[in-house]
């Protein structure tokens, strides 16, 4: 499969840089993928950005803490969870615990390699590897961060339902890994060049409501306050950001590094 298979969302194509810093962005990075390749640059600068994730998230806990404590943002977590008291019934809750586990640290990890495998083998590249692992890695150290910086309690015992967790509250994992892998795996399904808009837009809808509804079903079990969830989205949005930006720069480069091949 040529690059150019893989470089359009629908009829845009994402090579194109039409902002100043992102054109800086590409003569930044045009020496690294010349000297290593582009597959390995592209895995030292996403785990370099894990990294600069892992530490921003730590900065960011800490900012959050303080606005909590001064501003009262945290008042809306009681009313989350009394909503969520309010909506519980026995056969919901198992099915919505049967759900969460899907974003777990069993069930998101079977799921991770199963896409990324398909896609592996349905493309013969690496690169969904490359991708996918280091977004999923990236959002653990991100969500490793933020425990270990805030360690905040998670709702009372008497408010959830089981099984019960002991790990800091603060961020969400479920949450954060659940937006970071449903948009990257996205991503790499839209990304052909296509005149039809209704696929694109039914893929990205999808993984907007698995990432919402994996957010909201911790709320609604009493394993997470909502800021932990809201948080999460807000850091995984932006580690997502940090993936597609890389690889979009790989794609530009190596179009450019393809005429001038034999």
């Amino acid at each position: 499969m040529t690059p150019e298979e893989n470089q359009y969302v629908g009829p845009r194509d994402v090579t194109r840089w039409v902002t100043p810093a992102g054109r800086w962005l590409v003569r930044m990075i045009s020496p690294l993928v010349r000297w290593v390749g582009p597959h390995w640059a592209l895995l030292l600068i996403l785990v370099i950005g894990g990294g600069l994730a892992a530490a921003l998230t730590a900065a960011s806990s800490e900012v959050y803490e303080s606005v909590v404590e001064s501003d009262g943002v945290a008042a809306l977590d009681q009313p989350a969870l009394d909503l969520a008291l309010s909506l519980r019934e026995p056969w919901l809750d198992t099915f919505i615990t049967g759900y969460t586990h899907i974003g777990g640290p069993v069930g998101m990890p079977i799921l991770t390699v199963a896409v990324m495998t398909l896609l592996a083998l349905r493309r013969r590249s690496w690169t969904p590897v490359i991708i996918i692992a280091a977004a999923a890695f990236g959002s653990l150290l991100m969500t490793i961060a933020g425990k270990e910086a805030v360690g905040r309690l998670r709702p009372p015992l008497d408010a959830a339902v089981p099984p019960f967790e002991s790990s800091p509250s603060f961020p969400s994992g479920h949450s954060l890994n659940a937006i970071v892998i449903a948009g990257v795996v996205a991503y790499l399904l839209v990304l052909r060049r296509s005149r039809r808009r209704r696929a694109p837009v039914l893929t990205v809808a999808a993984a907007i409501l698995f990432a919402v509804t994996m957010g909201l079903s911790r709320v609604y079990l009493g394993h997470h306050w909502l800021t932990d969830v809201i948080v999460a989205w807000t850091l995984g949005l932006a580690w997502l950001a940090v993936v597609i930006t890389m690889h979009r720069l790989l794609l530009t480069v190596r179009r450019r590094r393809v005429p001038a091949e034999p």
